[in-house]
């Protein structure tokens, strides 16, 4: 059959670079999206951020405007607002947000520090009883701050500390939960090789310390000083039954004894709403500059890694 046209030979394509030979070359398949979980995130942020939109439009509004307009409908007052609130018994209102700054700052400071310290102590070194010895120190954190104040005062009543800065600051130093931060942060990031290599040059503890381990735990210790200073920038309990002199009040404290005096009367109410929201302005620009130095300290590690 010599005669017949053998039929044409089909050359297959060779599969595109990249590409597993079988395999369709469609377009990438569409993620689906929980319905319900992104539900859930969006209620639960919803629940988060209405009270913070209800302070901010409240904040422009005057004393007769806070309770006769519709309540997410701004108003003009915000300047007359914050002029009053400044005005108000010399502008003690600065006052109160200038000792929450020192409260918080150097209270969050010095925890750092015993945290550091603690938590590297805790993770280096073996001694007897380490373990119980930090497990007395996390059941301060089921400890609630109530059941601490009340000793505290009486405390700093015997040693006639009452109604001072140091009756504020001096319970808030040890932080229960910072010391474990920085013991897991400290076990994590400081090799044991590299403390021993110090020990072998010369250094000593201290030294091999702040020169080695405090480096590597830097990201620890800004997480430990933001907890820190949130949770003594927001704490009433403690300052509400150290001090009496409201010249030594912190934002919270001062805020609620300005409530207290407004019952009744719109346009203090204003000045407290105005307050409160100034009041978060420190913390979200604290938030925002220790979130670039969480950048810097986990890019740093990646390159060194």
């Amino acid at each position: 059959m010599s005669g017949l046209a053998s039929p044409p030979q089909v050359r297959k394509a060779a599969p595109a670079a990249g590409t597993t030979p079988g395999t369709s070359q469609g377009p990438p398949p569409t993620r689906r999206v929980a319905l319900l979980p992104t539900a859930a995130l969006v209620l639960g942020a919803l629940y988060c951020l209405l009270p913070i939109a209800w302070v901010l439009v409240a904040s422009t509004k005057s004393g007769a405007d806070l309770f006769s307009t519709f309540t997410f409908l701004p108003g003009d007052g915000f300047g007359d607002n914050l002029a009053d609130l400044s005005a108000y018994r010399d502008g003690i209102y600065w006052r109160w947000m200038a000792n929450s700054v020192f409260y918080a700052g150097l209270g969050a400071v010095l925890s750092t520090v015993v945290s550091a310290l603690a938590g590297y102590a805790l993770a280096v070194y073996r001694f007897r009883g380490r373990e119980a010895f930090f497990d007395t120190i996390l059941t301060g954190v089921l400890m609630p701050p109530v059941i601490l104040a009340i000793p505290q005062y009486l405390l700093m009543a015997e040693a006639g500390m009452t109604d001072t800065y140091l009756s504020v600051l001096l319970p808030l130093i040890l932080s229960p939960y910072g010391v474990y931060l920085g013991r897991i942060y400290a076990e994590a990031a400081v090799p044991m090789e590299l403390v021993e290599a110090g020990r072998m040059d010369g250094a000593g503890e201290l030294r091999i310390f702040l020169r080695i381990a405090v480096p590597m735990m830097s990201p620890g210790l800004v997480t430990i000083f933001l907890f820190q200073f949130v949770a003594i920038w927001n704490n009433f309990l403690l300052p509400f039954i150290m001090l009496g002199d409201d010249e030594r009040f912190p934002m919270t404290v001062g805020l609620f004894t300005l409530l207290k005096q407004g019952a009744g009367q719109p346009a203090l109410y204003t000045l407290v709403i105005t307050g409160a929201l100034l009041a978060i302005v420190p913390l979200i620009a604290l938030f925002f500059v220790i979130q670039r130095f969480w950048s810097l300290d986990l890019l740093s590690g990646a390159v060194k890694s």
